[in-house]
């Protein structure tokens, strides 16, 4: 009974501990006295596919922690318009609501990206707008593209109640606001002043404190989402001038790799780039394991056509890399274009190198290099020039070759053409190497 008591007693003094700790696990503090959490993610430098996938793991992480706002810190002048329409489409599904907080520039692409948060908050002396699509050159994109981009920013202005008209001029040159100073041929562009007044902007605030006073949770928890390494790699990797000087270094690493014997610092570099390619391409969702396996193949291939000749090998080994390369590359046109860069940049390289450094590589061994040229001493056979104007007379009539007897020698020659009797004088005219021209002496003094 006493041990009874005792143990009893025990019992409750560890319930008197562990329960506090429970209730703190259970119920921890911000939302017990209702301070609320906000997730903040970054949109910053160009917008491309490897920016889309954080942005998604962002949104989810965010539903999955039950934040009550998940605010995008936009800084950006604009990319890829596929890479936007993406986000787009995860912002408007999105469960908890989504606020673009411009913090200097949100131009193109990020300011369609923008016009699809549920609000949108601009620090002072931050812009917004000079949407126009543009292709991967630099040039007004075509009609079709142009009008494709026209409805989608028209539509997202339109999704949150916003007055469409300040979207299209932010896209298309045509729209002249005279209230705003825009003139044809110019692209509105707000500032954080004028798009609150358009309706663009709900709110101007200085800092994050200010933002969340204006979400009335001036004491909720920050959280950052911090981009991983790998997250990282991939916007960097992705990034649509980054693509062609990775296929360039991969391609002429590889090529050079060829002109040198072993292997070397040139190979590394061509295999990493490649691989940097499809690493980056598969973190960011572009790429699966059958582009890279795809080009594994043709480079499995292409090797061994120098052991098995015919060009079957060769050439199913290029499209099997070709194939590979442009099914990790997302958008087909950027991946084309960066594909004849590489092969542009690749050939001129390696004519100069062949012209200047020579070949050394390790297919010496097994394909014939060298030359028997004359220059360098080989001779087929010897010219007889020693003959010409020599006579003799023919032991064969010639039709037109045969035999004839010169210096009591007997030669194999041929006429110009003409028929020779047997034994008629005639005179050797010409030597080509073995080859002996004769004429008859009569017609050579007519």
């Amino acid at each position: 009974m006493k041990n009874m008591f005792k143990m009893m007693k025990v019992t409750f003094y560890m319930l008197l501990i562990l329960v506090p700790i429970l209730v703190v696990q259970i119920n921890p503090s911000n939302a017990a006295e209702g301070k609320g959490v906000v997730y903040f993610a970054p949109v910053e430098d160009a917008v491309e596919r490897g920016l889309e996938k954080f942005l998604e793991r962002s949104i989810q992480e965010a539903e999955e922690q039950g934040a009550d706002y998940l605010v995008l810190e936009i800084n950006t002048p604009g990319g890829l318009v596929q890479a936007a329409n993406n986000i787009a489409k995860i912002m408007r599904e999105s469960e908890v609501p989504i606020i673009a907080y411009v913090t200097k520039h949100a131009l193109s692409a990020g300011a369609y990206i923008a016009l699809n948060a549920d609000q949108i908050v601009m620090k002072p002396s931050t812009t917004m707008g000079a949407a126009a699509v543009i292709d991967s050159q630099g040039n007004t994109a075509g009609k079709k593209a142009e009008s494709a981009w026209l409805a989608d920013m028209r539509a997202s202005a339109e999704l949150h109640n916003r007055d469409p008209k300040y979207a299209l001029a932010m896209a298309d040159e045509d729209i002249v606001l005279e209230d705003l100073g825009v003139k044809k041929g110019e692209l509105l562009t707000l500032d954080a002043a004028q798009a609150k007044k358009v309706g663009y902007a709900e709110a101007i605030v200085n800092s994050r404190n200010d933002l969340l006073s204006y979400l009335e949770i001036p004491d909720a928890e920050i959280r950052d989402v911090e981009v991983s390494f790998a997250e990282t790699i991939a916007r960097y990797v992705t990034h649509p001038v980054v693509v062609p000087i990775l296929l360039s270094i991969g391609s002429i690493g590889l090529v050079l790799e060829l002109y040198s014997p072993g292997f070397g610092i040139p190979g590394m570099l061509g295999l990493g780039s490649l691989l940097l390619f499809f690493f980056g391409h598969m973190i960011a969702g572009l790429a699966g394991w059958e582009s890279l396996i795809l080009f594994i193949l043709g480079i499995g291939l292409i090797i061994a056509e120098v052991f098995v000749p015919g060009g079957i090998l060769g050439v199913g080994g290029i499209l099997a890399v070709l194939i590979g390369i442009v099914l990790a590359g997302g958008s087909l046109g950027n991946i084309l274009l960066s594909i004849l860069i590489a092969m542009v940049a690749t050939i001129v390289v390696s004519i100069v190198f062949l012209k200047y450094f020579g070949y050394n590589g390790p297919l010496k061994k097994i394909i014939l290099f060298d030359s028997t040229t004359s220059e360098k001493g080989y001779i087929s056979s010897v010219t007889k020039s020693e003959l010409i104007g020599l006579t003799g007379t023919t032991m064969t009539p010639l039709r037109p070759s045969g035999t004839a007897v010169i210096d009591d020698e007997r030669y194999d020659v041929v006429t110009e053409g003409n028929y020779i009797g047997q034994n008629r004088p005639i005179k050797i005219v010409k030597t080509e190497g073995s080859r002996i021209v004769v004429r008859e002496i009569n017609e050579v003094e007519n």
